[in-house]
Parts: C-alpha cells; sequence; structure tokens
C-alpha cells in the first residue's frame, strides 16, 4: 500500500491549472496559493483549498479538503504538513488513505518516505475495498515496500465469520499472513484459538500458536507449548507439555507430542504419553510411550491403542504390559506381551488378558497362556496360587471371587480355620493343599479359598503345616511382583 509516497521526484513545485489566486510575501518566502489549489511536488499531485510553499526550506503546507495522488494510491485530509528536504509528512484531521485494495483512516497520520513508514498514534482503522476485512489498533504503522502492516495496544481483526484480538500485531497482506506477538485470541466459526504469539493465515486459515496455545472446536480442546492448526486438510498437532481433551466421553490425553486430525477422526500422542477416562465410580490413568485414539465417522468413541511400556492404574485395578488395546464401545480392555494385573491382594499374570469393565467396574479377565492367579496371604508369608493354560477371572466389587481353570489346573492354597474364644478370633493355617486337574473351579473371598470343584479325576495331596514339601509350595515359574505395583496415578508417569 502506497508505495515511494511522497517520494523524491523534483525538488520545484509545479503550480497546475486551476488555482485561483497565487501570492508571495517575501519576508517569508512563503507562496501562497488559495481557491481551488491544484499544484505537484516531488512526483505528487496535491488538491487544496489552499496552500503555502516555502521554496528556500523545501516545505509545503495545506489546508482543507487536501487530497494527493500518485499512480493508484489517494490521500485525504484536513491539513497537511511536508518537508521536501528530510521527506518527511504530518497530516490532521479526517485523514483517509486508500489504493485499489485497502483504505486506511485516522485522526493523525505521520509518513516518512525515506523509509518508507507511516505512522498514526491516535487509533485507526484498515479497511480491505474488496472484501469485509477490518483492522483496528491504537497505534499502527504501514510499510508500503514490504506491503505489511504493524499494529499494537488493542488490536482488533474481523472478516466475515473470523475475529482476532491481540496486543501486538503484523499483518504482511501480501501474503494474508497474521504475526502476533502477544495474548491473542482468534475466533474462526465455533472454533476459538489461543496463544502468547505465533502466525495465523487469514486465507487458508493455517496457524502456529506459541506458549500456552489453546484450540477448542466444539467438544474438542487442544493445548501445548506449540500447536499448529491446519484446518484445510484437518490437521492439528502440538508439540511440548500437550495436553487434548475430548469432553463428549470426558477423556483426557497428555503427551509430549500429539497429532490430531478432524476428517479421519483420530489423535496420535507419543512421549510421556497419559490418558485419563473419568467414569461415574472411579478414574482410569493410562500411561504408554505412544497412545492412539480413534473415534468413528460421527466422531463417537470407538477404540485406543497403546505401545510400549504400558502402565494403568485405578483405585480397584492396576496393569502393567508391552502393548494393549481398548474397545471403548463395549469397554473391554486387552493387555499384551507380559501383562501382570492387580486387585486387592490378587495378582494375575499371562501371555495375553481381556478385561471386562463396567464402568469402572472390574466384571471378568480372561487369561490365556500360561496363566496365573497369586493371592498374598499372611502378609507374605504364604501365598495362594492358581495357574493353567486359560484362566477366566470373575470380580465383584472389583474383588476376585472366582476363577475357572483350563487345561493343566494348578492350585495351591493354605487352609484356614477359625478359633473362636470369648474376646478373640484365632485365623490358623491347617496345612497346604495342592490339587491338579485338566479343569477347576475355585471360589474365593478375600483371596482366601473358599471351595473348589473339579470336573474330572484330579491328582491332590495334603500336608500339614509342619510337613510342608518346599518342592510343591509354588507353582512354576512363580514370580511375586508387587514391587513393580503402581501405588498411586503419579507412578504410572515416571
Amino acid at each position: 500500500m502506497f508505495p515511494e509516497f511522497l517520494g523524491a521526484q523534483k525538488n520545484i513545485l509545479e503550480l497546475l491549472p486551476g488555482s485561483e489566486k497565487l501570492g508571495y510575501n517575501e519576508k517569508t518566502g512563503a507562496h501562497r496559493l488559495v481557491g481551488s489549489v491544484n499544484f505537484s511536488y516531488q512526483g505528487n499531485t496535491m488538491y487544496c483549498d489552499s496552500a503555502h510553499y516555502f521554496d528556500k526550506t523545501q516545505e509545503v503546507r495545506a489546508y482543507g479538503n487536501v487530497h494527493v495522488t500518485k499512480d493508484e494510491i489517494n490521500l485525504f485530509c484536513d491539513s497537511l504538513y511536508y518537508n521536501g528536504k528530510t521527506r518527511k509528512a504530518k497530516l490532521w484531521g479526517h485523514v483517509r488513505v486508500r489504493d485499489l485494495e485497502y483504505k486506511l483512516t485516522t485522526d493523525t497520520l505521520e509518513y516518512d518516505s525515506k523509509k518508507a513508514q507511516g505512522i498514526y498514534r491516535h487509533g485507526g482503522k484498515v479497511e480491505s475495498i474488496v472484501s469485509p476485512e477490518v483492522l483496528t489498533s491504537r497505534i499502527g504503522y504501514f510499510y508500503p515496500q514490504s506491503r505489511s502492516f504493524f499494529f499494537s495496544g488493542k488490536v482488533t481483526y474481523s472478516n466475515a465469520d473470523l475475529s482476532m484480538k491481540t496486543d501486538t500485531l503484523q499483518y504482511v497482506y501480501a501474503k494474508q499472513t497474521t504475526y502476533f506477538y502477544g495474548p491473542t485470541t482468534i475466533l474462526k466459526g465455533k472454533t476459538i484459538l489461543k496463544c502468547e504469539r505465533g502466525w495465523y493465515n487469514v486465507e487458508t486459515e493455517e496457524g502456529r500458536l506459541i506458549q500456552h496455545a489453546e484450540i477448542r472446536e466444539e467438544s474438542k480442546i487442544i493445548r501445548g507449548d506449540t500447536l499448529y492448526y491446519q484446518p484445510i486438510l484437518g490437521h492439528s498437532f502440538g508439540k511440548g507439555h500437550v495436553y487434548f481433551k475430548d469432553t463428549t466421553e470426558a477423556l483426557e490425553f497428555y503427551s509430549d507430542y500429539a497429532f490430531y486430525s478432524e476428517k479421519a477422526n483420530y489423535s496420535f500422542l507419543t512421549g510421556h504419553a497419559l490418558a485419563i477416562k473419568v467414569q461415574k465410580n472411579d478414574t482410569i490413568y493410562l500411561h504408554a510411550d505412544t497412545l492412539f485414539n480413534q473415534n468413528d465417522s460421527l466422531g463417537n468413541p470407538n477404540y485406543t491403542v497403546g505401545y510400549f511400556n504400558v502402565k494403568l492404574y485405578n483405585t480397584a485395578m492396576q496393569a502393567i504390559c508391552d502393548s494393549m488395546y481398548f474397545d471403548r464401545v463395549k469397554n473391554i480392555l486387552e493387555l499384551h506381551k507380559k501383562p501382570v494385573v492387580w486387585a486387592q491382594n490378587a495378582e494375575l499374570k499371562g501371555v495375553k488378558m481381556q478385561i471386562h469393565l463396567n464402568d469402572s467396574l472390574l466384571e471378568k479377565i480372561l487369561i490365556t497362556e500360561n496363566a496365573s492367579a497369586i493371592m498374598e496371604i499372611d502378609s507374605g508369608k504364604y501365598y495362594n496360587q492358581l495357574a493353567g493354560k486359560e484362566i477366566t477371572a470373575f470380580f465383584k466389587e472389583n474383588a476376585l471371587v472366582r476363577s475357572d481353570i483350563n487345561g493343566n489346573a494348578r492350585t495351591i492354597f493354605f487352609p484356614e480355620n477359625e478359633e473362636k474364644t470369648d474376646s478373640t478370633v484365632v485365623i490358623k493355617r491347617l496345612g497346604m493343599n495342592r490339587l491338579y486337574a485338566s479343569s477347576l473351579r475355585v471360589y474365593l473371598d478375600s483371596g482366601e479359598v473358599r471351595g473348589v470343584t473339579y470336573f474330572d479325576k484330579p491328582d491332590g495331596v495334603f500336608y500339614p503345616m509342619d510337613q510342608l514339601n518346599k518342592e510343591e509350595q509354588f507353582i512354576s515359574d512363580f514370580m511375586w511382583q508387587a514391587v513393580l505395583r503402581p501405588k498411586n496415578w503419579m507412578e504410572i508417569i515416571h
């Protein structure tokens, strides 16, 4: 806008036809032009009601309906001062400057043609002539050569369904790109963008948001140190302390890096990734190196996948494994590669687990391949143990109450007997039961075995407590891994 406005062309004022009166004051060296003044000076044509020209100092003062034109640029104001030596101008009163694209209005304007810089300091407005684009600010700079504006002080931008508020803004209108350097809020349709600095293309809607960055899209919220927004591609991605929330299902994600595709309805998070699922009775915390979250075409929850170093925590259940798959429709969680699950005093292991949830409550766990369930009793002095090719563990209020063992079923448990006196109840271990069968059903209460049902001829033996066989006291590959059990949700991210 305004290229080479008031630039140096000719240093002689050339009077054009139209002026009604011309006078000269020898003392002041001023030429006075009155009545429909029309002249050319340094390549600019000027119209006004009256003007003074000082040829020694090369100064021009114009008054009343001032109009300056050069090429495609038109400037209007009530009065104007221009110094031909310094090539600086100042305009007062109803200042308006326009080219073929934009119009600037303000009360006072300064222009330095050497620096190709114009400044207003007391409020101004820039409007597009060809679109509904409007920019306002308290202070504004425009640079004709670079075709850009710089605004500060309560800057606002609006264009159709786009609006922007910030403290400091640079607008390179040749690229249709805004650069902001202060707290900024952008509203585009139903999408809200916030940050401390960054850039935004008003044509492509693409942007980069830096420091306390946030994007809100209806039910989705994304925050991070740096966010990239690409709505035409349907993408958003962030770096550094990324937070993603889906309010439709109370699901939150944290990570170092995140990618979200609105078109493909998925999000990808990596680097200390953490998912939080708020449910009716409890909250589930899920950590992994990488999390992948998929919704269906309508945006409804579908599934979540976790890769490497997976850890899960809620007050009723904790788990670790290498990878997991969570069906958010059926509320089924699958754990793969050496999973371990803890529920109350039970530790369950296998090659693969399928956990059925009802809200945050455990319903059952299907354990396949080298399955085992161990219950700590008497503060770790003894362990009730179940093992087999496959175990289906049933829970009631998150407590293990029954286990169906199929294929090479084994159980080792220490039955107890209660001895009551008038004031106390003493628990006494009777001995150790070791029972093998092809299939077993075991009933439990607080980790204690209350009954065993076998479906074929079992191989069983009972050892009194003073005759325990240490070779048969533990199932093969016995390992109590309580040290790996997360004690709170914060432990799973360290």
